[in-house]
């Protein structure tokens, strides 16, 4: 499960899984602090959460720094979603622990709002985790993709078959999707060990055709799904969509959201060591 949908939009599941166990959290402490502690136990929570998202990012960059180092920007760029969850965790708890140790008035408080948001967060990966355990155990999915060509149709674990491959879902509208065509271009070019198949989702040849040409994008295996069904078949109602599949056809990756080079390079590089 990669991605809900509430109303026009489609959000990632995890972040909204975790921004609700930070509001609650916050929430809590406030309501079990005693007397006028309320407002000061709420911001250590949200501290707390500050400090966790920035642990959490940096352990994830530091043992890519090589990759990060081409493009320093990439580091800030969060939708990329290179996150280490572990060690945000264990940095927001020993901040909240040693605020409760120097202010005993508020331990209670404090300790409520981690189990709070350890709950939540832990009831939300749980959901997402048997969702991906159940779609990364079997191959792709066989939705039928015709060529942009118009010469062939055929099934997406037939189009991956022997190679590791990513699949990228994407649309002429979607703006993310536009953002990170270039990026993906020049990785198809520059990693041909890796099969990169674009999947345009419910538009025709002649729209995708048309946007290719007017930007110039050197694109092979440009796929088109006319009735938008290998989102859903995948586990995401939102674009773009990446998913990563092993040479055995089996999915090992998937991302909601646009990718920057870095973060592309990093998933590419897990990829090939399977």
């Amino acid at each position: 499960m990669l991605s809900v949908t509430l109303g026009p939009l489609a959000l990632p599941v995890l972040p909204l899984v975790l921004l609700v166990a930070i509001w609650v959290s916050s929430a809590v402490s406030r309501h079990m602090a005693p007397g006028n502690f309320g407002p000061q136990a709420e911001n250590m929570v949200w501290i707390a959460a500050g400090l966790g998202l920035l642990a959490s990012r940096m352990a994830h960059v530091l043992p890519n720094a090589q990759v990060y180092l081409v493009t320093p920007w990439a580091v800030v760029d969060i939708r990329d979603g290179g996150w280490f969850s572990a060690a945000g965790w264990a940095v927001a708890a020993l901040w909240l622990a040693w605020r409760g140790w120097r202010q005993p008035v508020v331990r209670p408080a404090l300790g409520s709002a981690a189990l709070a948001a350890g709950m939540i967060w832990s009831a939300g990966v749980l959901m997402v985790w048997s969702v991906d355990a159940k779609s990364s155990a079997q191959p792709a999915p066989d939705v039928m993709l015709t060529e942009l060509t118009g010469t062939r149709t055929l099934g997406l674990p037939e189009i991956i078959k022997g190679k590791p491959s990513v699949v990228n879902l994407w649309a002429t509208w979607c703006g993310p999707c536009r953002a990170e065509m270039p990026t993906l271009a020049a990785a198809q070019k520059n990693t041909p060990d890796v099969s990169f198949v674009f999947v345009n989702q419910g538009e025709s040849q002649a729209t995708v055709a048309a946007y290719l040409q007017r930007t110039g994008l050197l694109l092979t295996q440009v796929w088109l799904d006319p009735a938008s069904r290998l989102g859903p078949a995948s586990g995401s109602e939102g674009l773009p969509t990446t998913l990563f599949f092993d040479a055995n056809g089996n999915r090992v990756d998937a991302h909601f959201g646009m990718l920057n080079a870095a973060a592309l390079q990093v998933k590419l590089n897990h990829l090939q060591r399977r």
